[in-house]
């Protein structure tokens, strides 16, 4: 133990006084690991902060939810698009048919979006998106109030004129003023304000409660025409039932509804979260093996590096290694001695280069919403893989300055 101490401790040392007295050659040995490090740290920091925030924009999707459609997330490759096209909309009857015969459904809601401007006296925000939503449609999606209250039965049922608006557009419309109780006008009527939705910012994809207006669909029918629109129907599955028991059992109830025959082709799409991410995982692939060839190529110069760094070393202290040998230093010892320096050397290079990732993330967080995180296993693996070339680097040089003769080893420099 004291040995291993020991060599730790020299070659620490002499690694620190490579640093010192030959700082310009060391320096720029040095940058391949540290830009090696920097892309595949950053690359992957970059990735995982992407990976995280899509993974979190879906799950607000609901991962045991299932949306009933006309068009599926993921086109079939022979699969006509007029055929997609010629399609029904999903209707608020078939969503009435599906509550009554699913088993194994915990909530069904039905909603419809479209953009239309919000108006408040002489305050407007345009591009809104007004969505009309069923009764269930809080027990779907994932918002939180933090003023006011949801639609109560009576008022989805009646289609009632009353509102839920997103954060965004209660501070643009009403700035400090309280907006619960307060009418806007939406499609040239006057709707009132019941509730304000949390704010919660803009996920991965752009889309946010924040800019979003709910009224009740059978009060959104009397103002546009829900039959030419996009609809849909979610259907969240009850506790320990899987996504596949619930798909099979709604398409046998839609096929059902739409009185298909056996033989018939599904006139409907029921679409999970699922595909998304699917879709995202051959990206992330691309993204991650471009980062280790990148990173490799620069990784490679540096290792180039530190053998040069090891082999001068070699030669500067070849008088040294005879005397450490002719005092009974073994082979192993003299080994080890320049494999730690060397391991010392790509480690400094290395952690530069986290150190630069991590004045990224800070950076970027400074100026703009996307937040990047340097997890815990980045950290380890540029320190990893640092090592790993440092180790790889010094072998060769190493191993010759184990096997030197230390009589000649000695009279090199007299």
């Amino acid at each position: 133990m004291f040995v291993i101490l020991r060599l730790i401790r020299e070659s620490y040392i002499f690694a620190f006084q490579a640093i010192i007295v030959n700082k310009v050659r060391t320096i720029l040995s040095l940058l391949g690991i540290t830009i090696g490090i920097f892309c595949i740290i950053s690359v992957f920091t970059i990735f995982d902060s992407m990976e995280n925030s899509i993974r979190k924009s879906i799950a607000s999707l609901g991962n045991n939810v299932l949306y009933i459609q006309k068009w599926p997330w993921a086109m079939g490759g022979d699969y006509p698009w007029w055929k997609y096209f010629q399609r029904p909309e999903a209707s608020l009857e078939d969503m009435k048919e599906i509550q009554k015969r699913s088993n194994l459904t915990d909530a069904t809601t039905f909603f419809v979006q479209v953009g239309k401007t919000v108006k408040f006296h002489s305050n407007y925000v345009e591009n809104v998106g007004i969505m009309g939503v069923s009764q269930d449609f809080d027990k779907v999606w994932k918002f939180e109030l933090s003023d006011g209250r949801y639609f109560s039965p009576q008022e989805s049922a009646s289609g009632k004129n009353v509102v839920v608006i997103g954060a965004d557009i209660a501070t643009e419309l009403f700035q400090n003023a309280d907006p619960i109780g307060q009418k806007i006008k939406i499609f040239g009527r006057n709707i009132e304000v019941i509730g304000v939705t949390k704010k919660e910012g803009e996920d991965f994809f752009g889309n946010s409660n924040d800019k979003v207006a709910m009224i009740p669909v059978n009060f959104c029918k009397t103002l546009v025409d829900i039959r030419d629109i996009g609809t849909t129907i979610a259907v969240k599955a009850k506790p320990l039932v899987s996504n596949e028991e619930l798909k099979d059992e709604l398409t046998g109830i839609m096929r059902s509804i739409r009185k298909l025959k056996p033989s018939a082709e599904d006139n409907f799409a029921i679409n999970e979260t699922d595909i998304i991410s699917k879709g995202f995982e051959g990206l992330f692939g691309v993204i991650a093996t471009v980062g280790w060839i990148i990173g490799g190529f620069s990784l490679l110069v540096g290792g180039f590096g530190i053998a040069n760094i090891m082999f001068v070393s070699v030669k500067e202290r070849t008088n040294i290694i005879g005397i450490q040998k002719a005092l009974g230093a073994k082979n192993y010892f003299i080994l080890f001695q320049f494999l730690f320096e060397a391991v010392f050397l790509s480690l400094i290079g290395g952690l530069f280069g986290l150190l630069i990732v991590y004045l990224l993330t800070l950076l970027v967080g400074l100026v703009s919403e996307f937040h990047l995180t340097m997890t815990a296993g980045n950290i380890i693996l540029g320190v990893g893989v640092s090592a790993t070339i440092g180790l790889l680097s010094g072998i060769i040089p190493a191993w010759s300055a184990s096997k030197l003769n230390p009589v000649e080893a000695m009279r090199t420099g007299t």
